[in-house]
């Protein structure tokens, strides 16, 4: 008789800056903290930490999973993608690693409000549903104008990765799920 993994709840946690220093920028850690409370849940969570090396060493990933093993996640709970240069990457390389998984339930997208909506369309285009979980509320942190700036930004790159995700998903990069 055979058994099946039990589900457990997968939480992205998309990248942000690190600093020069090589520690996290705000965004980052309030990104972290966030996620880091979903483990209040009943279910089972591991998390997956996203992104490369951006303007500053080491890559986004890998200070993320050291703010979560400081904050007192066990290592075997922490899966990295650190290869992602940008935030459409982060989806294509997170949904490989969600389908080669045997336990997957619920998937759970961690990022600041403004850059949720781009997250999730993004990880849909490549066959994995996901939830809106913990938000990251920079606001109050980094000013009005830097705030509508993000909103912008966002707002501009929603059309632009979903049209280079769709090319993508027709040249047979994406699962089908």
């Amino acid at each position: 008789m055979g058994s099946e993994s039990p589900r457990q709840n997968y939480v992205i946690i998309f990248g942000a800056a690190v600093r020069p220093d090589g520690s996290p920028s705000g965004t980052l850690r309030r990104r972290i903290a966030a996620a880091f409370r979903l483990l209040d849940r009943p279910a089972p969570v591991r998390f997956i930490v996203t992104g490369g090396i951006g303007r500053n060493p080491p890559a986004e990933a890998t200070v993320m999973r050291r703010l979560l093993l400081e904050l007192g996640a066990r290592d075997d709970q922490i899966l990295v993608e650190d290869q992602a240069c940008n935030t459409r990457q982060s989806a294509i390389l997170c949904a490989g690693i969600l389908h080669a998984q045997d336990d997957v339930g619920a998937v759970i997208a961690c990022t600041s409000r403004y850059h949720m909506l781009r997250c999730r369309m993004l990880l849909r285009m490549q066959g994995i549903r996901s939830m809106a979980g913990a938000v990251s509320e920079d606001a109050a942190f980094v000013g009005r104008a830097r705030y509508g700036y993000c909103w912008l930004r966002e707002l501009a790159a929603i059309p632009v990765d979903a049209v280079c995700s769709a090319c993508h998903c027709l040249l047979g990069g994406a699962h089908r799920g």
